[in-house]
């Protein structure tokens, strides 16, 4: 089995064993609007809401991958509009991973265990603004291997999402 096979099948263990663990800290699907959906979960530290949507094309064809861009709100942290992605792999840390809709470009400053966030709330409004306006997102990040991948995702149901995953935690 190829390197990136079994790095891609252990990341993916990794999110699926995330996702299961927390399920039983309560996760609720509490809206779908579009290409767009709004999670609740319950933690201990307080309540986590997020706005989610998987690509709606991904490049290199050949290659699917569980990518997933999130805006999340964590009511016990204090935490508002965090942006967040993973392409379904661990990201080199020698490239950048750049959202682009139009003209505008976002850097994710962070990336470790297979996502990537950014750390200034100011460009995570801004960017919130932009996916608020804009029809489409693409999310670029390289594999360990310096491979680029290429994630597009719709914007079609952000704002009743986002909206929705706010409201929900405030």
């Amino acid at each position: 089995m190829p390197i990136i096979r079994k790095t891609l099948l252990l990341s993916l263990f990794f999110i699926f064993f995330s996702i299961t663990k927390t399920l039983g800290e309560d996760l609720k699907k509490i809206g779908k609007y579009k290409d767009w959906e709004t999670m609740v979960l319950a933690e201990t530290s307080g309540k986590v809401c997020f706005a989610q949507s998987s690509p709606i094309l991904q490049s290199p064809k050949t290659n699917k991958r569980d990518a997933r861009l999130f805006v999340t709100f964590r009511t016990g942290e204090k935490i508002a509009n965090e942006i967040s992605t993973t392409a379904g792999y661990e990201f080199n840390k020698n490239n950048s991973v750049l959202a682009t809709s139009g003209n505008n470009k976002f850097k994710f400053d962070i990336k470790q265990q297979g996502f990537a966030w950014m750390t200034s709330n100011k460009k995570e409004r801004i960017m919130i603004r932009v996916m608020k306006k804009g029809s489409r997102i693409m999310v670029t990040g390289y594999n360990e291997k310096g491979s680029q991948t290429i994630d597009h995702y719709s914007l079609l149901g952000f704002t009743k999402a986002y909206n929705t995953a706010k409201k929900a935690c405030s």
